[in-house]
């Protein structure tokens, strides 16, 4: 997961990982059974289930949006934990999960403040 700008030729460019925090949101195989599951989709969110068919590409313009679809997973993460079928504990499902949402809301926050947009791929 990375943060982009786009310059002026309309050009992507990813930035680098700053210093002390992740680039992981996650294993290859969240794609569909943690950000697309049924618990996901059933909150109403539109950007994390993208993952289960490719990448996401968050815009500028939408970060706000993704922002607050980060929240509302956060608020209910009990229920994506219990949906997703953990491999190890609940708790830690519960924990891995909420610290790679952590890392999401994070390049999230650092992509707001450069008027950037946020990819996972």
């Amino acid at each position: 997961m990375d943060v982009f700008v786009v310059d002026a030729d309309g050009r992507m460019q990813v930035l680098d990982v700053p210093r002390g925090c992740s680039d992981l949101a996650g294993f290859e195989s969240w794609r569909t059974r943690v950000w697309g599951s049924g618990a996901v989709r059933s909150l109403g969110a539109r950007f994390f289930p993208v993952l289960a068919d490719g990448d996401l590409r968050v815009e500028a313009d939408q970060v706000p949006l993704f922002v607050d679809e980060c929240a509302l997973l956060r608020e209910n993460l009990e229920k994506i934990v219990a949906d997703s079928g953990a491999v190890r504990t609940v708790e830690e499902h519960r924990h891995a999960l909420s610290e790679r949402l952590a890392n999401v809301e994070d390049a999230a926050r650092r992509a707001q403040e450069m008027a950037g947009g946020v990819l996972i791929w």
